[in-house]
């Protein structure tokens, strides 16, 4: 079976998949997921990277295979391009092979949508979304899911991106500064290599979905936004190895997601909180699976 872009995005339904990436997330913190650290290759000419991303858990595995080139901004290409593989762990058997850029863009959004209904302050009411692209907008989506703000903010570095998406989704187009102070939940989902949010314009309690600079040498926060900050990831062995944020400040590991979904461990009380999101394979092992269960049930 194989599934386009076209079938993920009917078939996809936000308030299942923030279900079954907590699921996931619990099932990865306890122990009982076969899940490496990403294999990344780059190339040259042109500059863009080719990541390899295997998970097995319950009767299924399956890898993602995904492309990131952000020459592509501007063309008609997108600069994140992924197919995902899926077989059953019981017998080896090919199961489906489906479009994977659509559930990156909508799995990334549902985790932070489980770690802001998780962190962040009981009575935010401002939200600011840092970036204008893909999933600045799957970010607005999912966190209005799971909590009602009054006002969401919106920067990019290219302002008239910042206008449009203002207009389309019932946002406020502000400069950097102003839209981080006073903000109660912050996202940042840039392609940013170098620190742009300074932790003295946070507010004291404040959530972090620090969701676009991944690997050893980007970042989106600064020292000072990560210092004091109770830190949370999705896994401990992908963070000590593929965030600069974290390892670039020093900073100790409060909790994986998993453990706070869980119970297992108790969420951080008045503090500032940062979730470094990663992306995992077990997030989109454990989505194309619902996706394809789905498509298998609607063939019968």
């Amino acid at each position: 079976m194989h599934l386009a872009a076209e079938d993920v995005e009917r078939l996809l339904d936000l308030g299942e998949l923030i279900a079954e990436m907590k699921d996931a997330l619990i099932a990865l913190s306890a122990g009982k997921v076969i899940q490496p650290v990403r294999t990344v290759l780059s190339t040259s000419e042109p500059r863009g990277r080719f990541a390899l991303m295997p998970a097995i858990h319950g009767d299924v595995m399956g890898a993602k295979l995904v492309t990131v080139f952000p020459q592509n901004a501007g063309t008609n290409l997108h600069t994140h391009q992924a197919v995902i593989l899926l077989f059953s762990a019981r017998t080896g058997e090919p199961l489906a092979t489906m479009d994977g850029r659509v559930i990156t863009a909508w799995r990334t959004a549902a985790v932070s949508a489980l770690a802001t209904r998780t962190l962040a302050p009981p009575r935010a009411r401002m939200l600011t979304i840092l970036g204008s692209g893909v999933q600045a907008r799957t970010h607005c989506v999912a966190l209005r899911k799971v909590h009602s703000f009054e006002e969401v903010r919106v920067w990019s570095r290219t302002p008239e991106h910042a206008a449009r998406f203002a207009q389309e989704n019932g946002a406020r187009a502000m400069e950097l500064e102003e839209a981080v102070r006073g903000a109660d939940v912050i996202c940042t989902v840039t392609d940013a290599s170098e620190a742009f949010v300074r932790g003295d314009w946070l507010k004291e309690h404040v959530h972090i979905n620090a969701v676009g600079a991944i690997g050893p040498n980007a970042r989106e926060l600064d020292d000072v936004t990560v210092w004091g900050a109770a830190v949370v990831v999705e896994d401990r062995e992908a963070a000590r190895s593929e965030s600069k944020e974290i390892l670039g400040s020093g900073s100790v590991i409060y909790a994986e997601l998993g453990e706070l979904l869980a119970g297992t461990k108790a969420p951080p009380e008045n503090h500032k909180t940062v979730y470094k999101s990663l992306g995992v394979a077990i997030e989109d092992v454990s989505a194309a699976a619902m996706i394809w269960r789905k498509a298998r049930a609607l063939t019968k």
